[in-house]
């Protein structure tokens, strides 16, 4: 059985793609519509990359890869990222 990490586990990867902290986004489901913030998702640090897994209906809600002169990252699973943003 495969064990999962909080979604804070992608904050190092993200925060080298973006200039705020991803894991306090909130995150939309496209599975289940189910929302929440980016720290609360499953992730899976198993396969090449992060997998992120919704944590109602366990479909992938985001991937982050890196390679050595790229990072991809898929939020094909994701419907919404609302970030917040410093005032």
């Amino acid at each position: 059985m495969t064990t999962h990490l909080d979604g804070n586990a992608l904050a190092g990867p993200l925060r080298e793609l973006f200039a705020v902290d991803i894991t306090a986004a909130t995150a939309r489901c496209a599975g289940c519509g189910l929302g929440g913030t980016v720290a609360t998702l499953h992730v899976y640090a198993s396969a090449p990359g992060l997998v992120a897994r919704c944590p109602g209906c366990e479909d992938v809600v985001l991937r982050v890869v890196r390679t050595p002169d790229s990072a991809w990252l898929d939020l094909r699973g994701t419907v919404s990222l609302r970030i917040p943003l410093a005032e």
